[in-house]
C-alpha cells in the first residue's frame, strides 16, 4: 500500500483544547470549526504555483525586470518583458511627481505574478473563485501603498468593486485584497525562511520521504506487464497485458481500437492471483522505422504438459503502422521451464546493438536443479542474462549470431549466450540514457532481482559478471557452502532491502526526462507486494547508492488540476516515453484476467521544467480503424480541471485622447464624407427633430478625425444616398447627422466616433435636378427588394435604419407594399404628362411583379424558410 505523506499540524492544538475539561458545547463547536478552518489553510497553502496551474521554474535567462524572480519563479524572459511594457504604459499615463513616488511600489506588486506562490496570492489555487486582479497584500502594506498611490488603483484592475473600495478608504480596499493567511501575504511571503529556503527542491516530509504526484494516463488494463515506445519519433506507446494483447496509445491519451498484437490464443497463462506465466517482454530492433522489427518473449506448452519459454522476431503490418503481421513469426529461442514460476522475462537492446534476455532461475524455491543450481551453471540458459546478434544467422544454422566479445566463448561447458549470471528472477531491468548534459551513465543496465526469503536487490550489470545467487540473496549467504567458496568473486548489489519493506523487486528506470528537472539521475522502482515506491541517488564520487524513500504527495502539494496522489497496491513494472518521462503500472487485483491495471505517470509539484524547453515534434501517426478516448477514472486531488478565471497577464489599456470639455455645449461632426461618428453615452436617446442646425468647433472636428482613423475596424459598405437630418442627441449637448426617419441615436459609454453608413446630403429644393431624383428612386427601389428578400427568407426584424423614409400615418405593413407599388412622386417633375406618369407606373409595376417572383423561388434549405417565403409572397401581392 502506497503511503501517504500528511504532514498536517494541529492535532496536538486540539487535543490541548479539549482536555481543558470545562468547555462548554458551544465553545467546544467553535474550537473545533476553528481548527477546521486552521488546518483547511494549512492544507491548500504552502505550495508553490503559478497561474498557469503548473510549478514554477528557474529561468533559463536573466529577468531584466522582474530580477528577484531571476533564480526561481513564475516568469521566463518573455513574461518579464510583458509585464514590463504594461509597467511602462501605465507610468506613461501618470505624472513624474506621481512615477517618483509610487513607481517602486507598483513594480513590486505587479511583479508578484512572477512569484513561485503566485497562485496563491492571486487566489487560482481555487478553480471555483475568480483570480485577483491585484494579489494579496498585507494589510499594513496595503495601508501605505493605498495612502500613497491611490490614484493608481484605476489603471491597476478594471474592477468596480476594487476602485469603489478605494475610493471608501484604505480600510475597505484592504480588507480585500488582504490574505487570510499573513504568512503567504506580500511581502511577508519573501520574509518566511521556511517557504523560501526550499523552493526547487522535491517536498520532503519529516521522514525525508520526497513527495510526488501522479497523472493517470490508461486505465481497464488486464495486468499491464511492460509498456515501451518504438524509438520510430512517433511518441507512441505499445502496452502489452499479461493475457497477450499489446494496444497502442497515441499521444493525445486515446487507444487504437484494434490491438497492435493478439497472442492470446498462443500465451500460455491462468487467472490465478499471482501467476508469472504469460506475455511477459517485448522489444523494438534500434532500426525498427527502417526494417519495422521487434521481438517477444511469452510462455507456452508443448503437447499440453512441457512448458516453455519463446523469444521470437516479428514484422510490422506493411498495410497499417498500428497492427502487426501475424504471418511474419520467427522464433529465436525456446527454453524449457522446469516450474511454473521465476519466468524472467526481459527483453531489451543495449547501446551496442544487441539483444539481451533475462531469464529466471527455473523455478521452485532455492534454485534446486543441479549441484549448484541453474544460475551457477554456465551450461545452463535459466537464471542468466543473455547477449546476441539477431541481425544475421550463425554457421550451425541458428536464427542469431554470438557476439564475438560475450565473455564465455570457447570456455569449457559455458554457453556461448552467456553474458552473465547468477541471477534469481530479474524482474524489470532497463536502461540508463545518461545525464543530458554530460553523458553520465549512459548505457548501463540496471534491473531489479527479486529476492527468496530475506532480501531484495537491485543490480548493474556487467560483463561476465556473477550475481551470486544461490550462494548470496543481497548480501548475506544463503547456502554457506557456496557462499565461502573464495573464487566465486560475486558482486554485490548497489541496493538491498529486507522483507519487512516489501517482498518482490520491481525494476524501474533512471530519470532522464525533461519536465522535471528534479529527478534528474534518480533510479526510481517499486516493490510488487508492498505497493511502495523508492529511489537510488548515487553519489558520483564514491560510486554508492543512498535510498531515498517516495510517497505521495499530501493535499497540499499536490493540489493541482488533474493530479492524484493515490495509485494502486501491486506494482507490476515501470516505463519510459520517448521523451524520456517515467511511468508505472500497477494493479488492485494481480490476476492475468481482471481488468483493474492502471498506468500512472509521474510528476514532481514542486519545479517544473523552463516553458518551451521540453518541445518536440512527434511524426505523425495514421490510423486505420477508431479510436478509443482517455476517461480517467482516478479521484483526482483537485476535482475540476479548469484553467484560472483569467489569464497571467493582461494587457494594459491604454487611455483614448479626448477632445477638450468646456463649459459650452459638446459637439460631433462628420468625419468625411462617407461616415457619421456615434457618441457614446449612458443617456436616453431623445426624440429627433427636424432642421436642427449642427454647431461644430474645429478643435473637436479635427480631433475627432484623429480617433476616427485609429478606431476604423467595419468593411466599407455600398453607398447609401438618402436625406439627413440634424439632431440633438445627449443630455450633455452632443449632436451627431443621421439619416432621416424614425431612427434613435446609437448610445454607448465613452465618446468615440464610429463609422456607419456612408451617407450624402441632398436638397429637394426646386433647382435639383430630375436625373438626381431618377437615381434616388432606383436606389430605393432595389433597397426595398432586398430588404423583401431578406424578411422572406430569414423573417428577420428590418433595421431601421436601412429602410427608406415612410408616412408615419401608414401602418408599417402597409408601408412596405406602398414602397413597392407607389414609385413615382405625387407632383410631377418639371411637368410631366399625366399619359406619361401612367405609363411609366405600370412599366415599373410589371418589374416589381416579376422580379420577387424570381426571388421568392429561390431554393430553400429548410421547410421552414419555405413557409416563410410564401408568407413573404402573398404579403407583397397583397
Amino acid at each position: 500500500m502506497s503511503k501517504e505523506c500528511h504532514g498536517i499540524q494541529g492535532a496536538g492544538l486540539q487535543r490541548s483544547h479539549i482536555d481543558q475539561g470545562h468547555i462548554t458545547t458551544t465553545t467546544l463547536g467553535i474550537t473545533l470549526a476553528t481548527l477546521a478552518v486552521f488546518t483547511f489553510v494549512l492544507q491548500t497553502s504552502a505550495h508553490p504555483q503559478c497561474l498557469d496551474f503548473q510549478p514554477p521554474f528557474k529561468p533559463t535567462t536573466h529577468l531584466e525586470f522582474c530580477s528577484h524572480y531571476d533564480t526561481f519563479g513564475c516568469c521566463d524572459q518573455d513574461t518579464d518583458s510583458a509585464i514590463a511594457e504594461r509597467y511602462w504604459d501605465l507610468m506613461d499615463s501618470i505624472s513624474h511627481e506621481e512615477y517618483v513616488r509610487c513607481g517602486d511600489v507598483v513594480k513590486d506588486i505587479m511583479c508578484q505574478e512572477c512569484s513561485p506562490y503566485a497562485a496563491h496570492l492571486f487566489d487560482a489555487e481555487n478553480p471555483y473563485t475568480p483570480v485577483r486582479e491585484i494579489p494579496g497584500l498585507c494589510f499594513a502594506y496595503c495601508e501605505e501603498f493605498h495612502t500613497k498611490c491611490s490614484f493608481i488603483i484605476k489603471h491597476l484592475t478594471d474592477s468596480r468593486v476594487l476602485q469603489e473600495a478605494s475610493d471608501r478608504g484604505s480600510i475597505t480596499f484592504c480588507s480585500l485584497t488582504d490574505l487570510p493567511d499573513r504568512d503567504y501575504c506580500y511581502p511577508n511571503v519573501l520574509q518566511n525562511n521556511y517557504l523560501s529556503n526550499n523552493l526547487g527542491k522535491v517536498t520532503e516530509d519529516p521522514m525525508g520521504c520526497l513527495q510526488l504526484c501522479l497523472t493517470e494516463v490508461a486505465n481497464g488494463l488486464r495486468n499491464p506487464v511492460l509498456m515501451l515506445h518504438s524509438g520510430d519519433d512517433t511518441h507512441r506507446m505499445f502496452v502489452a497485458e499479461q493475457v497477450g494483447f499489446v494496444w497502442v496509445y497515441l499521444r493525445d491519451g486515446s487507444r487504437v481500437e484494434q490491438p497492435f498484437l493478439d497472442l492470446s490464443g498462443e500465451v500460455f497463462t491462468t487467472p490465478w492471483l499471482g501467476d508469472e506465466r504469460g506475455f511477459l517482454g517485448m522489444a523494438f530492433h534500434p532500426r525498427y522505422r527502417d526494417n519495422g522489427l521487434f521481438y517477444i518473449y511469452y510462455s507456452i506448452t508443448v503437447q499440453g504438459s512441457v512448458e516453455r519459454i519463446r523469444i521470437s522476431e516479428m514484422r510490422v503490418s506493411t498495410h497499417d503502422m498500428n497492427r502487426a503481421n501475424h504471418n511474419s513469426e520467427r522464433v529465436i529461442l525456446e527454453i524449457d521451464e522446469p516450474a511454473a514460476n521465476h519466468n524472467g522475462g526481459q527483453l531489451l537492446f543495449g547501446l551496442d546493438g544487441y539483444l539481451y534476455i533475462f531469464t529466471g532461475d527455473g523455478g521452485k524455491a532455492g534454485d534446486p536443479f543441479g549441484k549448484f543450481g541453474n544460475a551457477q551453471n554456465k551450461s545452463a540458459l535459466l537464471g542468466k542474462v543473455l547477449r546476441i546478434d539477431i541481425d544475421g544467422s550463425s554457421t550451425n544454422k541458428t536464427p542469431y549470431r554470438i557476439p564475438p566479445d560475450n565473455p564465455f566463448i570457447g570456455e569449457r561447458d559455458a554457453r556461448p549466450e552467456v553474458y552473465a549470471y547468477g541471477v534469481r528472477n530479474m524482474w524489470r531491468c532497463s536502461v540508463d540514457r545518461g545525464d543530458p548534459v554530460n553523458r553520465y551513465g549512459r548505457g548501463r543496465i540496471i534491473c531489479g532481482d527479486v529476492g527468496q526469503n530475506r532480501f531484495e536487490e537491485v543490480d548493474i550489470i556487467v560483463k561476465g559478471g556473477n550475481y551470486g545467487w544461490r550462494a548470496k540473496e543481497g548480501f548475506e549467504c544463503f547456502d554457506i557452502k557456496l557462499c565461502h567458496n573464495s573464487s566465486m568473486k560475486d558482486i554485490l548489489p548497489i541496493f538491498a532491502y529486507g522483507h519487512h519493506i516489501g517482498k518482490s523487486v520491481t525494476g524501474g528506470y533512471v530519470y532522464r526526462g525533461c519536465l522535471s528537472p528534479n529527478l534528474n539521475g534518480l533510479y526510481i522502482f517499486g516493490d510488487f507486494m508492498s505497493g511502495r515506491l523508492m529511489a537510488l541517488q548515487e553519489d558520483r564520487k564514491t560510486g554508492t547508492w543512498k535510498e531515498k524513500s517516495i510517497c505521495m504527495g499530501d493535499t497540499a502539494t499536490c493540489s493541482f488540476p488533474g493530479l492524484i496522489n493515490h495509485h494502486h497496491k501491486f506494482i507490476i513494472s515501470f516505463a519510459e516515453d520517448e521523451a524520456g518521462e517515467l511511468y508505472f503500472m500497477a494493479t488492485s487485483y494481480p490476476s492475468a484476467m481482471s481488468p483493474l491495471g492502471t498506468i500512472y505517470k509521474f510528476m514532481d509539484p514542486s519545479r517544473r521544467a523552463p516553458p518551451g524547453k521540453c518541445k518536440y515534434k512527434p511524426l505523425p501517426v495514421k490510423v486505420r480503424g477508431k479510436k478509443v478516448p482517455f476517461v480517467p477514472r482516478e479521484l483526482t486531488v483537485v476535482d475540476v480541471n479548469e484553467k484560472p478565471t483569467r489569464p497571467p497577464l493582461k494587457k494594459l489599456k491604454k487611455s483614448t485622447t479626448k477632445a477638450p470639455t468646456t463649459s459650452q455645449p459638446k459637439t460631433t461632426s462628420l468625419i468625411t464624407s462617407n461616415t457619421v461618428p456615434i457618441t457614446k453615452t449612458k443617456t436616453t436617446p431623445l426624440p429627433m427633430k427636424n432642421k436642427t442646425s449642427l454647431t461644430t468647433s474645429s478643435k473637436a472636428t479635427s480631433m475627432n478625425q484623429t480617433i476616427s482613423k485609429k478606431k476604423l475596424t467595419t468593411p466599407p459598405q455600398k453607398k447609401l444616398k438618402t436625406f439627413t437630418t440634424k439632431a440633438q442627441v445627449t443630455s450633455q449637448g452632443e449632436t451627431t447627422t443621421l439619416p432621416k426617419g424614425n431612427i434613435h441615436p446609437v448610445t454607448k459609454n465613452k465618446t468615440t466616433s464610429l463609422p456607419i453608413r456612408k451617407t450624402t446630403s441632398l436638397t429637394t429644393s426646386e433647382k435639383a435636378k430630375p436625373k438626381n431624383q431618377t437615381l434616388i428612386k432606383q436606389k430605393s427601389e432595389r433597397q426595398v427588394k432586398k430588404i423583401t428578400l431578406m424578411k422572406a427568407q430569414t423573417k428577420l426584424r428590418t433595421p431601421k435604419d436601412k429602410l427608406p423614409t415612410v408616412n408615419q400615418n401608414v401602418s408599417p405593413k402597409k408601408a412596405i407594399v406602398a414602397s413597392k407599388t407607389k414609385k413615382i412622386p405625387a407632383k410631377r417633375p418639371n411637368g410631366q404628362p399625366l399619359k406619361q406618369r401612367v405609363a411609366e407606373k405600370k412599366k415599373v409595376t410589371k418589374k416589381v411583379e416579376k422580379r420577387p417572383m424570381k426571388l421568392v423561388t429561390v431554393k430553400n434549405k429548410t421547410k421552414k424558410a419555405q413557409v416563410k417565403s410564401k408568407k413573404a409572397k402573398i404579403m407583397m401581392f397583397r
